[in-house]
This record gives structure tokens, sequence and C-alpha cells, in this order.
């Protein structure tokens, strides 16, 4: 939503005259002009306001109720009773309960709130982070920082522009574990390092059928919607909570779920500062119909629940694959080596060194291993990524980030630039040999042939009958890293950003 459109809606509802008056300026009334640039005393006290305390939200309550000169003055959520239960809990630890709107536009109206966090759905997260920082708040954004290509680049432009903190909630930039890691790594600890391999494998079942369902009844549907276009039944998932994730509308599977921590990570080690100049995916949403014994079983979700991308950066490149279905007893024998495990599953890196691998395991734990797989080092601690979120805001100085909002731009991106390659193949489905031909043309430092072989094994060990349910083999699409578009097919270009609700526009870079 532009500012004109806000200031429109606003001039509708309010019903204040201190409401009408921060409307007259031509952009938001900066809660913190007055000090802009200034450093704050680190034992003054600070406002937050904490937008979406579902699942995730609780972990930023929990934080924020353990940060020192901190206070949780407002929350804001559509569900009703997810408010009044958080409500209850944080005037039980903090004495003094926080004002709840279900509306985030009305807490951006109060000027006394310095910092805002954002736990919402994926779909709100930029409009939501722009919003709050043109309301002149600092802004902590869960990942992926955006939906989309083009939202991540308006909200770099929005920090840049109102000179706001803006942190994306990739947690592992703070993680000792990996700094000290990394420090090992380009110590050259395993050698040349050119290559790394992101890892979700992570059951995700059914989210049941494809079907019509009630909007719970203590659910505003309009202001969940905010920026994506109303779906037709309204509700077509049987959980409203959570099972989002594997609508597109809404959500970005877990390429775009899991997947931007260990992009990150990937990206990070690698000293990789920029997109990629060309990516491809293939997969599919697999396996449920021999999963329920019903061939004809549609489940509600239409992202991929296995999914493998390639990604080249020139000398450089990232492969990330997917997995939702069972991983147990799994057949990757190097890959069950690197983790130590035969079953159960496997989230992390791998970077491959000329003389050996670093592996991370684990938020706070990684381990270095020689080209025999003996361990030969391991790095444990964790960090704390909101207290460096906090301080940044107090220091005034971007610098003291962990994870700016343009490496969470960088990090998503890569969900999205994947999920493009899928989502436009989708009906292009492939036989085994057709994915064989087509990997073998794309350039990786990884062994694209083995990774598809693996692939495959994976699936035909869950039932899947690749003849009648094949894999969709999405097309290898080349990106302009700066211009920030695909140079070989345009018909890519307009997935890099989506068709919005009026009153609820993501502003471009442009505009913000």
């Amino acid at each position: 939503m532009t500012n004109q459109n806000r200031r429109d809606f606003l001039r509708k509802t309010a019903a204040t005259t201190t409401a009408a008056s921060l409307l007259a300026s031509s952009r938001f009334v900066h809660a913190q002009d007055a000090a802009a640039g200034t450093t704050k005393s680190p034992n003054s006290q600070m406002s937050v306001a904490i937008v979406g305390v579902g699942g995730r939200g609780g972990s930023h309550i929990s934080a924020m109720l353990e940060a020192d000169g901190v206070n949780i003055t407002h929350i804001c959520d559509i569900d009703a009773g997810a408010g009044d239960r958080r409500g209850k809990l944080i005037e039980e630890k903090q004495g003094k309960r926080p004002i709840f709107e279900t509306d985030l536009r009305r807490v951006l109206d109060d000027k006394s709130i310095d910092m805002v966090t954002i736990a919402t759905p994926n779909h709100w997260h930029a409009l939501a982070g722009i919003w709050a920082m043109q309301a002149g708040k600092d802004t902590y954004i869960e990942k992926p920082v955006c939906h989309n290509i083009a939202e991540g680049t308006a909200l770099i432009a929005a920090s840049r522009k109102y000179d706001k903190m803006c942190q994306v909630g990739t947690q592992c930039r703070s993680s000792q574990a990996i700094i000290e890691a990394f420090k090992f790594m380009n110590e050259g600890g395993i050698g040349e390092v050119k290559f790394a391999r992101g890892l979700c494998y992570k059951r995700r079942k059914s989210i049941g059928a494809l079907g019509d369902y009630a909007i719970p009844s203590n659910v505003d549907f309009n202001l969940w919607s905010g920026p994506a276009q109303y779906t037709d039944p309204r509700l077509t998932r049987e959980r409203f909570h959570y099972d989002w994730h594997w609508q597109r509308q809404y959500g970005n599977g877990d390429l775009g779920n899991q997947g931007p921590h260990q992009t990150d990570i990937a990206r990070w080690g690698l000293g990789i500062d920029t997109h990629p100049t060309s990516i491809i995916s293939y997969g599919g949403r697999l396996g449920y119909q021999a999963e329920k014994k019903d061939p004809n079983y549609v489940d509600a979700g239409d992202t991929a629940n296995t999914e493998v991308t390639l990604y080249n950066y020139g000398d450089k490149s990232i492969v990330f694959e997917t997995r939702g279905l069972s991983v147990d007893n799994s057949a990757d024998t190097e890959i069950n080596r690197l983790f130590d495990s035969t079953s159960g599953n496997k989230i992390g890196v791998i970077f491959y060194g000329t003389k050996g691998y670093i592996v991370q395991r684990e938020y706070s734990y990684c381990v270095a291993m020689d080209k025999d797989f003996n361990q030969i080092r391991d790095f444990k601690g964790g960090g704390d990524h909101f207290g460096n979120f906090i301080d940044a805001c107090r220091r005034r100085d971007r610098n003291v980030l962990n994870a700016d909002v343009r490496e969470g731009h960088l990090s998503a991106g890569m969900s999205h630039l994947g999920n493009i390659s899928y989502y436009m193949g989708e009906n292009n489905h492939a036989s085994v040999d057709e994915l064989q031909a087509a990997v073998d043309g794309i350039k990786s430092l990884d062994d694209n042939a083995a990774t598809l072989e693996r692939t495959v094994k994976h699936l035909t060990d869950n039932g899947v009958d690749l003849e009648k349910y094949p894999i969709s083999l999405g097309p290898h699409l080349e990106f302009d890293p700066e211009a920030e578009k695909f140079t070989n097919l345009e018909a890519a270009n307009p997935w890099l950003t989506r068709e919005y609700r009026d009153d609820f526009v993501c502003p471009t870079a442009e505009n913000v």
C-alpha cells in the first residue's frame, strides 16, 4: 500500500483527530525523527511491537521479555484468541499487558514504538516491514524476508531511505559455531572451497485433501490475506495456521521455509555476495497418493515437497535439495557419513573442500572432516540474534547487524528463483532419461547425475510410481544479478513480483 492509500484507509476508519493529524504529511510521521542518527543510551527503555504472535511469534515474545531495557507495548494478530493468550502471558512476565490490535496499521500509528518484529505468514513480511520503516520503526523480519524478489529489493530501499535497522531472522548469522567453522575454513582448514550443498531432508506429511473448509470464526480473513488474492473457495486447506507454508499464494514451500537458513549459510561460507547467474529446478509434490493409498488423492498444497535446485555463480555453485517424504533408512552413503546418521531428518549445509568437508548439522553445531570422513574438529555455540538487533538499534549503526536485510534478500532470493523455475516447469513432466539429459548439460561443481540418481531412489523408495507421477523439469533460467531480471526467458520476469489486492499493495523500490 502506498502512503496515500494508507491515508485513505485511515481517513475512512479513524476515530480520533490525532490519527487524522498524522495523515497530513506526505509520508508517515517517524517515531524517531527527533533523535534520528543518534545513539540511544544502553540503559534507555525501548518499546517493541510484535506482529504475528503464533508459533514463531512466541519466540519473538520470549526473546524480548528476556532483553534488558525492552518493553513489549503492543502485539498484533488477526487471530483474537491468539492475541488474548499471548497478552496474558506477557502480562504475567513483565507486569503490564500490551495493547492488542488486529490491524497492523493501528499499531504503526503509535509514535512511542521504537521497534517492530514481524512473524506473520510469508506473504505479509515485506509489506509489514516497509510500513513499519515508513512509520519510523526499526524492524526484525522473519525469514524469508520477502515473498518474491521485487519485495526484497523494496525492503532494502526502505531501510536505506528511512535509515532504519532491518534485521532478518536468519539466526545462524549469530551462531558462534558457524562463525568459528568459517574462520577455520577461510584459513584453509579444508583446502579450497567452491561448492556447497544445502539439505532440507525434513518429513512433511500431507496437509489434507484439497477442499472447501470453514475459516475460523476468530480470524479476520481479509486482514490475514492482506497482499494475497483471495482463493476460491477462500480456504482450501484443512488446518488454517501453519499449513499456508505449502500454498504458494502465502508460503514458499520448504525451499523458502527451511531453505533460507541453509542458503544463507551456503552463500556466507562461500563468500557469495550476489544473486546467481543461472538457476534450474526439478521436482514435484509427489508421494501422497502412495501415502494415502489413493491414486486419485489431491493434496491441498501446491509447492514442491521434493525439489532440487542448481545455482551457478560463475566459479562457485550451490545445490539445494528438498525432501519431504520419509528420509529414514536413506541410501545416501556419503551424506549419511557426513551427518553421522542413516535415518531421520538431515537439515544443514555441506562445504566441499579439496582437503575435506565442513558440515553444518545444527544451528549451533558444525564439524570438520577429512576426505576419509574422519572428524578433525567440531564447533559449538549459539548466539543472541535478537540481542544483536537491539544493539544495532541502540547504536543506530547498520553495520552492527549480523543479518542486514540485503543478506536476507539474497538468501530468500535463492528460494524464489528456484521456485520460479519449478513453477514454470510444473507441467513439463520428464522421464528419468530426459532429466538425465537435461542435468548433464548444466554447468555445476556437483555431480548432477549422482544427485538426480539419489533423488530418484528416494522417491521410488517412498513408493512413487514415476511413470504415473513423473518429476517436473523447470526451465534453465539465466539471470542478471544487477538488473534482477531473467535474460533468456521473458515469460519468467512476471514471477519476480505478484498481483496485489487494493489497500495492500507492496511498494516497489522506486516508490517506498
